[in-house]
C-alpha cells in the first residue's frame, strides 16, 4: 500500500474519533504514576445478601496450568509475562476468572495458591497484569471471590488495594467503550467492598462515569452500542454484577447515589431480552461482529444470575417478528426456522474496532440447527487471518469488486464504512409473510458508487434473499455459510442443490438470476477454533440474483 492510500486510511480513520481519544492517548503514555503502597482500607461488612454470579467455563486444568483461547499454558514454562503467549492470552491468564467458575471451590487450594503466585511475581505497575482492562476483570473477580465466602490474606487484601489505587490513575479513557466500563465497574465494586474516606471517592468515581456511559453505552432498544452479541452479553453480566452488588452494599450508597442506580434493573431486564431475541434456537448467540462463544458467560448462566438477582423478571416473550431499531437488527421467526438480518450500522463511529464489514448480512436456524453462520472470530491482532474474519466475504452478505463493505483494517481500525439506509419493513401481525428490505452505500467510494440493496422475505416454507447492485461495477458476488454439520450438495446445472441437516431434514435451495460455485471455508466459534465448513457463492448476473431456501413443514 503506497504512502498515498495509507494516509486516506488514517484520516478515514481519524476524522471520527473524540477528541478525548486523541489527547487521552498521550496524557496515558505520558503520565507515569507511582503505586500507592499504603495499607488497605477497612472492608465494608454487606447489609444485603450477594448472589451468585454467571459462572464461565473453567480455565485452570491443574494448579498451575491453564487452557485459554484453545491454548494450554504452564505457570512453571511460561510465567505471568513473556512471549511465549500473544497477549490476549496472557490478558486472560490475569482475569483470574477460574475464581468464579463452574465448580470453582473445587480448585480453591489451586487459587489460593495462584493469588499468592501473581502477587510475588507480579509487582505494582509491571506487566500485562497491571495494565487497565485485566485489573480491572480480576479486581471484580477477586471481590467476587471473597464474597461468596473466601477470606483474602492479609498481603492479597493489601495487593487488592493497591491494584484499585492504580487502576484510578490510569483509567482507560482514551479507549472509552467496554473499557472504560469495565474500569468504572471496578471502581464501584471496589468502593462498596472498602469503606473510608478512599473508598468514597472510588465510588463516586466509578459511579460518575456509569452515569455516562451506561446511557451512552446501552441503546434505548438495550442493544450494546458495538452490535456485538458477546458484548452486549459481556456488558449485561457487568449490569447484573451491578445490580447485584448495589443490593449487597446498599448501605453504601448515599441517597444521590441510590437515585443513580435505580434505574439499573430496568435496564439489566431491558438487555436480558435483547439478548433472549438475538440468540437462535439452540440457545446461544449469534455471530455479528467480533463475536465468540465461551468469552462471556452462556446465555443459560445469565439467565439464572438474572434470575437470581432479579427473581420477578418474567419470561422474554418470543414473538415472530422483533425490530430492535436503535441497535439495527430484526428477527423473523417461521415454522421453527429464525433469521436474524443485520441492517445495523458498524456501531459508534468514534468505537468501530469490535466491528465488521458485514452490513446487510443475516444467519439462518431451522429448528435448533444452525444453517447460515457468519465466520465468527478466532483471532485478535494485526494479522491477515484478523482481517481476512473481518472482511466481507467472511459474511453472509455480497462482495462488489472484490472489496470490503468497509474499510476494516489494522486489527481494529475501519476508515470508511457503510451505513445502511432505505430500511423497509412489511409485516402484519396476522400475515404468512415479512419482508425485510435495505441498502448499504458502503460501496460508494468505489468507480461509479455501486450501491447493494438486499430484501429477505420469509414465510412458512422458507426465505427467499434478492440482492441486486445498481451503479457501474465489475463483479458481484453474494456468499452464503453453512454451519459445518450440514453436508451441501450442488447440482451440475449450478443453480439448485439441497443442504442435509443432522436431523435428516433437507432444505433445498433455488437461485435466479445468478451463477454458483461451492468452495471451501472456515467456521470460528471459539478464539482458537478453526472448523472447516462451505460456502455457497453467487455470482450476480446483470448485477441481480435471487436465492430460495425451502424447508419441510415437519422440522426436529
Amino acid at each position: 500500500m503506497g504512502w498515498l492510500s495509507q494516509a486516506g486510511l488514517y484520516w478515514h480513520t481519524l476524522r471520527y474519533l473524540r477528541p478525548v481519544q486523541l489527547y487521552g492517548r498521550v496524557w496515558f503514555r505520558v503520565w507515569r504514576p507511582k503505586p500507592d503502597l499504603r495499607p488497605a482500607p477497612q472492608r465494608t461488612a454487606p447489609s444485603g445478601g450477594w448472589q451468585l454470579p454467571a459462572r464461565r467455563l473453567p480455565s485452570m486444568t491443574g494448579p498451575r496450568s491453564f487452557v485459554f483461547l484453545h491454548e494450554a499454558g504452564q505457570l512453571n514454562e511460561i510465567g505471568w509475562d513473556g512471549p511465549q503467549r500473544q497477549k490476549l492470552w496472557r490478558y486472560n491468564q490475569h482475569y483470574f476468572d477460574d475464581l468464579n467458575a463452574i465448580d470453582a471451590p473445587a480448585r480453591h487450594a489451586w487459587h489460593t495458591a495462584l493469588v499468592e503466585d501473581w502477587i510475588a511475581h507480579t509487582p505494582p505497575s509491571l506487566g500485562n497484569g497491571w495494565e487497565p482492562y485485566p485489573l480491572s476483570l480480576r479486581i471484580v473477580n477477586w471481590i467476587k471471590w471473597v464474597l461468596r465466602g473466601t477470606e483474602l490474606a492479609p498481603a492479597a487484601l493489601h495487593s487488592l488495594a493497591i491494584q484499585v489505587r492504580w487502576l484510578t490513575n490510569r483509567l482507560e479513557i482514551h479507549l472509552l467503550g467496554n473499557h472504560l466500563f469495565a474500569n468504572a465497574k471496578a471502581l464501584v465494586l471496589a468502593g462498596l467492598f472498602f469503606e473510608g474516606k478512599e473508598a468514597d471517592a472510588w465510588l463516586a468515581k466509578g459511579l460518575r462515569i456509569l452515569a455516562r456511559e451506561v446511557p451512552e453505552q446501552v441503546l434505548p432498544d438495550a442493544g450494546h452500542f458495538e452490535r456485538s452479541t458477546m458484548y452486549h452479553a459481556l456488558a449485561l453480566e457487568d449490569m447484573l454484577d451491578l445490580v447485584n452488588a448495589t443490593k449487597a452494599f446498599a448501605s453504601r450508597l448515599s441517597t444521590a447515589q441510590k437515585l443513580q442506580v435505580a434505574d439499573w434493573p430496568h435496564r439489566a431486564r431491558a438487555m436480558h431480552a435483547w439478548l433472549q431475541t438475538m440468540c437462535h434456537p439452540d440457545g446461544e448467540i449469534s455471530l455479528f461482529n467480533d463475536t465468540a462463544f465461551d468469552i462471556a458467560p452462556s446465555v443459560f448462566e445469565l439467565d439464572g444470575y438474572m434470575r437470581r438477582v432479579l427473581p420477578d423478571v418474567p419470561a422474554p416473550p418470543k414473538p415472530a417478528f422483533v425490530h430492535l431499531t436503535n441497535s439495527g437488527y430484526v428477527r423473523l421467526a417461521r415454522c421453527q426456522a429464525v433469521a436474524l438480518l443485520d441492517v445495523a450500522p458498524m456501531g459508534p463511529d468514534y468505537l468501530p474496532g469490535h466491528a465488521h464489514a458485514d452490513t446487510l448480512s443475516f444467519e439462518l436456524s431451522v429448528g435448533k440447527q444452525r444453517v447460515l453462520v457468519n465466520s465468527g472470530t478466532s483471532c485478535y491482532g494485526t494479522s491477515a487471518e484478523r482481517l481476512r474474519q473481518r472482511g466481507t466475504a467472511a459474511h453472509n452478505t455480497v462482495v462488489v469488486d472484490g472489496r470490503d463493505s468497509s474499510e476494516v483494517w489494522d486489527g481494529f481500525r475501519v476508515a470508511r464504512r457503510a451505513y445502511p439506509v432505505g430500511l423497509h419493513i412489511e409485516h402484519e401481525a396476522n400475515a404468512s409473510t415479512t419482508q425485510v428490505s435495505c441498502a448499504h452505500n458502503g460501496y460508494g467510494r468505489l468507480p461509479g458508487k455501486p450501491m447493494h440493496h438486499r430484501t429477505w422475505r420469509m414465510d412458512e416454507e422458507g426465505l427467499t434473499v434478492m440482492d441486486w447492485v445498481d451503479g457501474p461495477h465489475h463483479t458481484a458476488e453474494a456468499r452464503f455459510h453453512f454451519h459445518p454439520d450440514l453436508q451441501v450438495q450442488i447440482h451440475p446445472n449450478q443453480k439448485e442443490g439441497t443442504a442435509l441437516l443432522p436431523s435428516s431434514t433437507t432444505l433445498t435451495w433455488q437461485i435466479e438470476h445468478g451463477q454458483a460455485r461451492l468452495e471451501p471455508s472456515t467456521w470460528h466459534p471459539r478464539f482458537g477454533s478453526s472448523l472447516p465448513n462451505v460456502c455457497l457463492a453467487v455470482q450476480l448476473v446483470e448485477g441481480t440474483c435471487t436465492l430460495r431456501f425451502r424447508w419441510a413443514h415437519s422440522i426436529a
